[in-house]
Parts: structure tokens; C-alpha cells; sequence
């Protein structure tokens, strides 16, 4: 019996049907029902496909005369959802409608992941009804938080999002685009340019992508205001002590002007490089809000009323400049009594990391309010080196889940770098497509085979080894028995000093640092029978290996931190810097080809502080 097909995403509806269509040369591509322009992007990814997986020549053709192969016609009767289409394999041809260029793009995408499954060029006759539940299906990539991708990388990232059919793109920018007046802010960061933007912005729509324009401009501007020309506007311009986000100013202050002037001036120079009426204007974890400059008015009205009085005005910029404004929802949601208070036109983003967020409760609070919202969960690759497997499922799937009970109108699927952003781009592809899956269709991806499903359709590896690495390499932090939040033990074992983890050792025992070490080669063995057919593939290799070896690196460190045998500390000592010095040197040349060099000091700094441990 031929396994069950495993898509990315899974169509809402197949239908197995007797027989097989046998590819061949010398066929034709029909357009129907619309410019064929329109439709020729599509038609020339269906020739591509045919070329590469089967070895076959079509061309294209605006009349359906001749040796026709497959029709890809705009018929709304046949397949009405915006987004929809039909699918029609048969033993005489495919047959492909849908209501707009849109999803006759969305079908293809399907055949082509049908066509790289099938050996021996012959695809199963099926028919394929579909939609999607969400209609806006995101994914925002941190780089603010030191890497800064190169346009090529984003370039990619971008053809792979868009065979999943999501449709909206944000890049996290605290302190990442180069704003003309303020290179301070930005010289170290090896910044996006407008004219970068403008590329990636027309190399989004021509897959059918929205590029949103994403400035956070509340909290999280310490990038900002730890300069002298930008301290003045800080809520807290000279904190006394560090908190967890560092020793330097943290949010605006919302009480002085100045902040919206700021603001002002960013938003006029950055948001006309995006064609998206978009804007994830951001507002989250404003943690000093109240302890400093606005703090007698926050006594006197309450933070969340300030908070929300600076939200509106942030609002009113925004839709002056003709767009709808997004913005994090976690600060609202901790005064219910004011949800209603928000503007009808403003999208809340409902995040939340974790397999228990409440997105149950929190989206039923904006659904009776009104109030549109997206669902947030997240890739769980940050603070991890491998990925939290079993920790991102679970969270995508509430979220999907209760974002589709109380009508979240979509899904936007999060990917970020806190503390170094010292994963690799790849650990985060296996969330990033049971993202995609589940924000198309919930009922027909929950139970995705999702290790085999990302071995085809993100490492394009058929044996099914580099999926299954990722999967259960991911998973490796459980075989430790320790479950934090929004991190794993391991990744703790190495960004948390040594002195400091004897004495925060998170109940950790050698047998289970040797359990892990265990799971660690064991979720590795796969690799060396991958067989991708990626340019990049042996970058994707050694960067599997090389985050295996920080976890390995990890066990050793915890183990250290155990031992009581001053011979055996010295002893572990010598060969853990070793160690580091060969993991650093790994790190950076990794690095280096995904990403922009500004960002990686402050990266690898928090690996190199490491030595003084062995030394």
C-alpha cells in the first residue's frame, strides 16, 4: 500500500483516484481565463519542475490546441474561495482552476510538491479540493537581534515560504534599517537598505508575498536610546541597575512628545520602500513603563491608560499614512477592561511560545471585542542551539486551533534571535513548515508527518535522514528531564557563567547529562545518509553538526559544573576550551554565509566569554 502523501501543506481535501499520469516530453501548458501573463509565472515554475524531477520538456501556450499536458484556467464556478483552487490529475492530463492567478499559483505549488514525490514520472490520479483556513499566513524573522540575513539568504527564504503558500513576510526591526539621519543607531548593524527593501518588497509579490513593514517603537528601543542623542526620550534615561534586557534605557517615554516626533520621522522614511498597507508598529513588553519619567501619571491614571493613550497616537500616525496598523498584544491583554477601547481598524497580535499559552482565553477576549487579531506562536528554535521539536508543534497547533474557534483572521508564525541568535537558520525550518501547514488547513495537518514532510519539502533530501536529524535533534533537551520556559537546559549549560550555574544547576545529574549526550549522537546518525538536492546542502550538514557539537559542548560543561575532583575539573577544563576554540571557529564561518557581518561581535562574544571558565 503507497504511504499517504505528505504535503506541505496537506489540501483540505484529496481524493485518491484509480491510475496514473505518466509524464512526457513534448506536452503543452494551456492558459485559460485570464492574461496569460498573469498566469505565465505559475506555468514556467510547472516547467521547471517538470524539467528538474522528471526530465521532461513542456512549453507554454495561450491557446488549448496541440498535445496538451495540463490547463491552468481562472474559473471562480470551479473553485470559488479567493484563495482556492481545484486540482484534477487523470490518466489524460491535470486540469488546474482557481478564481485568481493567486491560486492557480497556490495549485501549482501543490503539483510541483507532487511531482518532486513521485519517481519514475508518473504522478497518482487525484482530485484535489482546497483552501485555506487563515487568510493572512506570516512568518516574522528577527534581525535585530545581531543577524542580519544577506539579501540572497532572505531570497530564499522567501522561494521556500512561498512553496508553502504563506502569503505575508515581516523582518523584526528594532534597529536594522538604515535610516538616513540616524547612522549612529545603525553602523555596527550592517543594516537593510531602502533599496534593499524595494527588491525584496518585488521579489515578495511576485509570489504572491506581502512584505510588512515591522519598526517596533514602544518598548525595545535600547538600541536607541543607549545613545546620547536618543537617552533624553527614555522612559528610564539612567538605569541604576541591569535588568534582563540589559543596563541601558529600555522603552520610550510616552509622556513626551518628542517620542511621536521620533516616531514621526521613521515611519515617513520607512514605510514608502513597502508596498503593504501593513504595519507591525510592535509595542511590546514595555517593562519600564511607570518606573521612570511617566511614572506619577501612570499612578495618577493607571499604565495600561497610558499605554493605550500613546498606542492611539501611534494609531493615528499610522492610518494618516494610509495603512492598518499591527501591533503586540501582551501589554493590552493585562487590562481586559480596556480591550473594547481599541480601534476596529488596529490588528492585535495574540503571541504567546509556549504549548500552554492561553490563546483559548486571550482570543476570545479580542473575538468579543471585536477587535481583528492574528495568533503568534513561534519556531521555539531561539535559546535552544537545536529547536524545541515537541514544545513548537504543540504551540503552533493551539494556536492554530483557537485561533480558528474564536476567528483569528491569521496566523504569523515567529522566528526569533534572543541572546546571540546562535541557532542556525535551518533548525528553524521545521517549525516554519508545520507553521505553514497549519495555518492552511488545521483539520488536515494536525498529525503531518512532519519529519518526512520537511526532509522532501525543505532539505528537498528524499531519503528522509535530514528531516528526521532535525526532528529529533530538536527533541534532544528532554532526554535531560528539565523543562524551562522559552529555553532548554542545555542552552542555559552554556550562556549562564560557571560559577553562577554550580550554583543554578537545574537538578541536573551525570547520568542525565550522559542520557542527553546520547540523544544528541543518536538524533545525528541520520546525516551521513542524507542526500539533499539543495545548492546549499553541505552548509545545511555542518550546520546540523556544528549545533550538535554546542549541545555536546553543553553536556561537558555541565558536567564540569558537577564534578567535585579537582584532577578531573582540571583535566575537563584543558579539553573544553580546546573545544571552544574549534566551536568558535566553526561558528564564525557559519555565520558568514547566511549573514551580514555586523551583529556577529556581539554574537560570539557570548560564546568567547566562555573561555574564562577554563582558564
Amino acid at each position: 500500500m503507497p504511504r499517504p502523501l505528505a504535503l506541505i501543506p496537506t489540501p483540505r481535501h484529496v481524493e485518491p483516484r484509480a491510475g496514473e499520469y505518466k509524464l512526457e516530453s513534448g506536452k503543452r501548458i494551456a492558459l485559460a481565463g485570464a492574461p496569460a501573463q498573469d498566469l505565465l509565472p505559475s506555468a514556467q515554475r510547472l516547467c521547471s519542475a517538470l524539467r528538474e524531477h522528471a526530465r521532461v520538456e513542456w512549453n507554454i501556450t495561450a491557446t488549448a490546441t496541440g498535445n496538451i499536458g495540463a490547463t491552468l484556467g481562472v474559473d471562480a464556478a470551479r473553485a470559488p474561495h479567493a484563495e482556492g483552487y481545484a486540482l484534477d490529475l487523470s490518466p489524460d492530463g491535470i486540469q488546474v482552476f482557481a478564481a485568481s492567478p493567486r491560486g492557480i499559483f497556490y495549485a501549482v505549488c501543490t503539483l510541483l510538491q507532487l511531482i518532486a514525490a513521485s519517481p519514475y514520472r508518473r504522478l497518482p490520479c487525484l482530485r484535489i479540493a482546497d483552501h485555506p483556513d487563515f487568510p493572512h499566513r506570516g512568518v516574522m524573522l528577527d534581525i535585530s537581534r545581531d543577524k542580519v540575513p544577506t539579501l540572497r539568504t532572505l531570497f530564499d527564504l522567501v522561494e521556500l515560504l512561498a512553496t508553502w503558500k504563506i502569503n505575508q513576510l515581516q523582518l523584526y526591526t528594532e534597529h536594522t534599517f538604515a535610516y538616513q539621519n540616524h547612522p549612529q543607531v545603525w553602523k555596527r548593524a550592517s543594516p537593510l537598505t531602502a533599496q534593499e527593501i524595494l527588491e525584496l518588497d518585488a521579489f515578495c509579490r511576485a509570489r504572491f508575498i506581502e512584505l510588512v513593514p515591522n519598526q517596533n517603537s514602544f518598548g525595545h528601543m535600547h538600541r536607541w536610546l543607549r545613545h546620547a542623542r536618543y537617552a533624553p526620550l527614555a522612559e528610564v534615561p539612567h538605569p541604576t541597575s541591569a535588568h534582563w534586557w540589559g543596563k541601558h534605557p529600555f522603552s520610550l517615554c510616552p509622556t513626551d512628545p518628542g517620542s511621536l516626533a521620533l516616531l514621526r520621522e521613521l515611519y515617513d522614511e520607512l514605510l514608502p520602500n513597502f508596498s503593504s498597507r501593513q504595519f507591525n508598529v510592535g509595542c511590546d513588553e514595555t517593562f519600564d513603563l511607570g518606573q521612570g519619567r511617566s511614572k506619577a501619571e501612570c499612578e495618577r491614571r493607571g499604565a495600561g491608560r497610558v499605554y493605550l493613550d500613546f498606542l492611539l497616537k501611534i494609531h493615528r500616525e499610522v492610518t494618516a499614512r494610509g495603512r492598518t496598523m499591527q501591533f503586540w498584544g501582551d501589554i493590552i491583554i493585562q487590562h481586559p477592561e480596556l480591550i473594547a477601547e481599541l480601534p476596529r481598524d488596529a490588528i492585535a497580535l495574540e503571541w504567546g511560545y509556549e504549548a500552554d499559552h492561553p490563546f483559548d482565553e486571550d482570543g476570545a477576549r479580542f473575538a468579543a471585542a471585536g477587535v481583528p487579531f492574528y495568533v503568534c506562536p513561534g519556531t521555539s528554535s531561539w535559546n535552544s542551539i537545536a529547536g524545541r521539536t515537541e514544545n513548537t508543534i504543540a504551540n503552533i497547533r493551539n494556536a492554530a486551533k483557537n485561533g480558528l474557534k474564536h476567528g483569528a483572521i491569521g496566523l504569523l508564525n515567529t522566528d526569533w534571535g534572543d541572546n546571540g541568535h546562535w541557532q542556525y537558520l535551518p533548525i528553524s525550518f521545521l517549525g516554519l513548515g508545520y507553521g505553514a501547514a497549519m495555518s492552511w488547513c488545521v483539520e488536515a495537518n494536525r498529525d503531518l508527518d512532519l519529519a518526512r514532510a520537511i526532509s522532501l519539502y525543505a532539505f528537498r533530501d528524499p531519503t528522509g535522514a535530514l528531516g528526521r536529524v532535525a526532528f529529533d535533534l530538536g527533541n534532544a533537551y528532554k532526554s535531560l528531564g528539565i523543562e524551562l520556559h522559552n529555553s532548554t537546559a542545555l542552552f542555559r549549560l552554556l550562556h549562564t557563567p560557571l560559577p553562577k550555574l554550580r550554583d543554578e544547576i537545574y537538578g541536573l545529574t551525570p547520568a542525565a547529562l550522559q542520557r542527553a549526550q546520547g540523544a544528541i549522537d543518536h538524533a545525528l546518525q541520520p546525516l551521513a545518509r542524507a542526500r539533499s538536492a539543495r545548492d546549499d546542502a553541505r552548509l545545511i550538514a555542518d550546520e546540523f553538526a556544528s549545533a550538535a557539537a554546542l549541545l555536546r559542548h553543553a553536556c561537558q560543561r555541565g558536567l564540569l559544573a558537577l564534578t567535585a575532583d579537582p584532577a578531573q575539573a582540571r583535566a575537563l577544563k584543558r579539553h573544553l576550551a580546546r573545544d571552544l576554540d574549534a566551536h568558535i571557529a566553526e561558528y564564525t564561518r557559519l555565520w558568514h554565509a547566511r549573514n551580514r557581518p555586523g551583529g556577529f561581535r556581539d554574537s560570539v562574544a557570548r560564546l568567547e566569554k566562555l573561555r574564562k571558565d577554563y582558564t
